[in-house]
């Protein structure tokens, strides 16, 4: 771009890792963080954008095609995550602005927390927790209180991309798991590290002991994993989702552990998100949940603020945009 880095304004839509932030400043943008400890109203990131060149934002902030009908002026959207169902790329592609995102950056941090929940669900680690603090650790009961090892059992991956792999890693290097997955392509390098197996969606779900969600969520995965899914599925198989809580119906997730259809959920992510204190999945002995930590690392984070501001300040300086999603844009 002609417009040097000192005339360039840059809002960060939310506090992030210091770094990229330093790294914009220190490139010679003029930078403006919205303070607030909850996301911009559309209007107001209107209002705001209105008087930026360029915009970093997080997924919960609405970049729809009213946003970029209104700001179409901008010059570059990145996106602080790997993640951009929050954006319509059509509408940023028709106004001619280039959006960027940070993919890969969190994908060990993900992958962490999908494979403790795995754990976690089938040592119902979280449900013994809450009962000594009920004071109920009493005697020794040796029926009561089983759980589930998962040693030599099938790991089901739906999304095998960078997160899915790694969690295909951890389960096959540990446990000595099988792998399938359900993917739109083949995944050749998964194939031939962990001898895993592409697989139709209704295979998935019948030979999985362990199904874990790495998709991205579009009009094709939105509630795929509803009760006619989860009727498929074994009575003794765990359902792991860290990517997006558009992806399962929450309602048939419920009824599905209450009628014992599967054994157990570990969610890292909700629908509707953040869950209300009163859900019942809470309240069940087989069920983990956590609010949207899955990037929740140091190392993650940090990783995630350079890619963002990366994309800006080459963008700037070179026209290219390092980890740009529609890049049809710039050509």
């Amino acid at each position: 771009m002609k417009r040097p880095a000192h005339e360039t304004k840059v809002l960060v839509a939310r506090e992030i890792p210091d770094l990229g932030i330093n790294m914009l400043k220190e490139a010679g943008f003029q930078v403006t963080v919205w303070p607030g400890k909850v996301p911009m109203t559309q209007p107001e990131l209107i209002e705001k954008a209105n008087q930026m060149h360029a915009i970093l934002t997080l997924s919960a902030d609405k970049l729809n095609a009213h946003f970029f009908q209104e700001c179409n002026h901008l010059d570059i959207v990145s996106q602080f995550a790997a993640g951009y169902d929050n954006i319509d790329i059509p509408a940023a592609t028709k106004a001619g602005i280039p959006v960027g995102n940070t993919p890969g950056a969190m994908s060990d941090a993900t992958a962490d927390i999908a494979f403790g929940l795995m754990l976690a669900v089938s040592r119902k680690f979280f449900h013994m927790h809450k009962t000594i603090g009920r004071g109920e650790w009493g005697a020794f009961q040796p029926k009561a209180n089983l759980g589930l090892e998962q040693k030599g059992k099938t790991l089901g991956v739906f999304g095998l991309g960078a997160i899915g792999m790694e969690m295909a890693k951890r389960c096959h290097g540990a446990y000595d798991m099988e792998i399938i997955y359900c993917n739109r392509s083949h995944n050749e390098e998964a194939e031939k590290r962990f001898g895993a197996k592409k697989v139709s969606f209704d295979e998935l779900l019948a030979k999985s002991d362990v199904i874990s969600v790495h998709s991205i969520l579009s009009d094709e995965t939105r509630g795929i994993f509803n009760k006619a899914a989860f009727s498929k599925m074994k009575p003794t198989s765990i359902f792991i989702n860290t990517s997006r809580g558009g992806t399962h119906n929450e309602t048939d997730l419920i009824e599905a552990l209450k009628s014992s259809t599967i054994w157990g959920a570990g969610l890292d992510v909700t629908n509707p998100e953040p869950m209300k204190s009163d859900n019942p999945l809470l309240e069940m002995e087989n069920v983990a949940v956590l609010p949207h930590i899955g990037s929740a690392s140091v190392n993650a984070r940090n990783e995630m603020s350079r890619m963002a501001a990366v994309n800006i300040i080459e963008f700037y300086k070179t026209g290219k945009v390092p980890y740009i999603i529609n890049p049809e844009v710039l050509s």
